[in-house]
């Protein structure tokens, strides 16, 4: 499936602007869009957690919305482990007419953050708005599973400064046109520290998706609600049933991102934390991003 997204990105068929008005081997490709609020739903950490890369740009305010990313990772058993005095692993990363291959993470993922947000510039005119067409980025490597993901613009319910009145219609009507597509795989992003039923992710998969047999439900910050309560009313079902089970994650703190914490470290405390609490430690086993990519994958 990547290697057919990869040609068709070659040939210019990107499923973006000219979709409408030609026909698109893309648009009719399997895919799975990642839907969430702009601000409150991690989305955007969640895609990192999942493939285990540092990669989208950071920011206050509006950052990711700019336009749909199409992330594709292929696992490729030949890019081996860099040497031993170096703790980093050797990757490709390619996004349009850039591509890097080095073997120090840090420096790679920081190139190809400061590309994103340039290519979205280019695309949105440096403005708060939306652009339909997609940027691609492939990453190839031997520590990441197949699959490709869709970031599609966080919905928001207010336009802020700078952005046209339409631009909350206009974000949705673009995810709508990803997740309304009966061969598109939702990802719903929603935060446990608030109600279900104010999800916005939800709300747009049920409305798209009535059967919830395309709908994967994430709930992120499970560490950070109130002290006596917990989300197993979600994580079982009970609040609101998908055909596709519920998957808890607990993403990097704000904190974690500013002191550069390592994605394996930020895993293995992920896993520490389902494996050691009174709430989900029985769940621990179908819980964490590591268990969404595989499951995503299948």
């Amino acid at each position: 499936m990547n290697r057919i997204q990869r040609a068709c990105t070659v040939l210019g068929d990107s499923g973006g602007a000219d979709a409408a008005s030609l026909p698109s081997l893309w648009e009719e490709l399997p895919s799975i869009a990642v839907v969430g609020a702009r601000a409150s739903s991690g989305k955007s950490s969640v895609l990192e957690s999942i493939v285990g890369r540092d990669f989208l740009p950071r920011g206050s305010g509006i950052v990711t919305t700019g336009a749909a990313g199409a992330c594709s990772f292929t696992r490729r058993r030949d890019l081996r482990n860099t040497p031993s005095s170096c703790t980093c692993r050797k990757e490709v990363y390619r996004l349009g007419m850039l591509l890097l291959m080095n073997c120090c993470c840090i420096v790679v993922t920081a190139l190809v953050r400061r590309e994103i947000q340039d290519e979205t510039d280019r695309l949105t005119g440096k403005s708060k708005q939306i652009s339909p067409m997609p940027i691609h980025l492939s990453i190839y490597s031997p520590h990441v599973v197949n699959l490709t993901l869709i970031d599609l613009p966080g919905l928001t319910k207010v336009a802020v400064e700078g952005q046209p009145d339409s631009i909350v219609e206009d974000i949705e009507n673009m995810v709508r046109s990803y997740v309304e597509k009966p061969n598109c795989i939702i990802l719903a992003i929603s935060p446990a520290n608030q109600d279900i039923a104010t999800s916005d992710a939800i709300k747009l998969s049920k409305e798209v998706d009535p059967t919830g047999e395309r709908t994967f439900g994430v709930l992120t910050k499970l560490d950070l609600m109130d002290k006596g309560t917990n989300a197993l009313d979600v994580l079982e079902g009970r609040s609101y049933r998908l055909q596709q089970p519920w998957v808890g994650v607990v993403n990097r703190s704000q904190a974690d991102i500013n002191r550069n914490v390592d994605m394996i470290l930020a895993r293995r405390k992920e896993r520490e934390y389902f494996s050691s609490s009174p709430d989900y430690s029985h769940l621990a086993s179908r819980m964490g991003s590591e268990y969404l990519a595989k499951l995503l994958s299948q």
